[in-house]
């Protein structure tokens, strides 16, 4: 039998702790949820009428795929620039030249400071005063996942190219190779895989990241589902909140089973096909031979 580092097996009365306590919770979030259903049901919240809007395909057409595509669009382009961020300060930070460590760690430490929606809106009311008159809106919500998500990442790269057993770098070295090759070719490869949970935690949070654009009128699907449909269809809020609630849950879970698909895939991708060599004697000591053993 196979056992568990973390914790010990529980004996007859652990286990029998744990189903009561299973019942009991299980018990307590039934009587919470019909505490709200209730509580719904009695402001009226689960009559058709307010829920018909999410039935007609216009509602979906004009506000909901619109602002979806806002929230993608955001967060495909924070993403993209979060990551590259990412990837230059986190390697800027373990440069040999201390003036580019220190500058890099300024630089990040700063943006990882500052409250992302602090900096939204500075950046959206900047960008007028210095490129003119414009929607920057966009911008301005984008820039800002940048700078605060990638100094995250940042962190990530560091830690993860740390996290690699220095002996690796030290035999790439010893057999010839410069450090940028050192980097691209062994530390890189290993670091990525171990970085990919921490990747995809960031990205999550810079997706769910994406809502604060309601703030700076942004068309992303919180304005265009929770702002615009209730002011169209009067008492579609609570409706509203929950349709665009489940849509989120629905994007989030989607980004985390593709970046599990792809860390599975990275890991098999550096599996070797390479057999084990097995020596003339079969399995035990190798055969003598006149060169001897190394």
């Amino acid at each position: 039998m196979s056992t568990n580092v973390l914790f010990d097996a529980p004996g007859p009365r652990g286990k029998l702790r744990n189903a009561v306590l299973t019942v009991l919770s299980v018990v307590v979030l039934a009587a919470a949820v019909y505490y709200v259903y209730a509580r719904f049901d009695a402001k009226g919240q689960w009559d058709g009428q307010i829920w018909k809007p999410f039935l007609d395909a216009s509602t979906w057409t004009e506000y909901i795929i619109p602002g979806l595509l806002g929230t993608l669009k955001a967060a495909g382009l924070g993403a993209i620039c979060a990551l590259i961020f990412g990837a230059v300060f986190g390697l800027a930070r373990l440069s040999d030249h201390r003036w580019l460590r220190v500058v890099a760690g300024a630089i990040v430490e700063t943006f990882r400071a500052i409250p992302l929606l602090l900096l939204i809106f500075f950046l959206f009311y900047l960008a007028p005063s210095v490129f003119g008159g414009g929607d920057y809106s966009l911008v301005a919500l984008v820039a800002g996942l940048t700078l605060y998500n990638g100094s995250v990442l940042a962190e990530v790269v560091r830690a993860g190219i740390r996290a690699v057993p220095p002996g690796q770098a030290e035999a790439a070295q010893a057999i010839g190779l410069r450090k940028s090759q050192v980097m691209r070719l062994v530390l890189l490869p290993q670091g990525v895989t171990a970085m990919m949970p921490a990747i995809v935690s960031q990205l999550v949070v810079l997706l769910k990241d994406t809502a604060l654009g309601y703030i700076i009128a942004y068309v992303d699907l919180l304005n265009m589902g929770f702002k615009l449909i209730p002011a169209v269809y009067f008492g579609s809020l609570i409706p509203a909140a929950i349709v665009i609630g489940v849509i989120y849950v629905g994007l989030n879970m989607s980004l985390s089973a593709l970046a599990n698909w792809l860390e599975r895939r990275t890991r098999r991708s550096h599996r070797t096909a390479v057999q084990p060599i097995i020596p003339p004697g079969g399995v035990g000591e190798p055969e003598a031979t006149g060169a001897g053993v190394v």
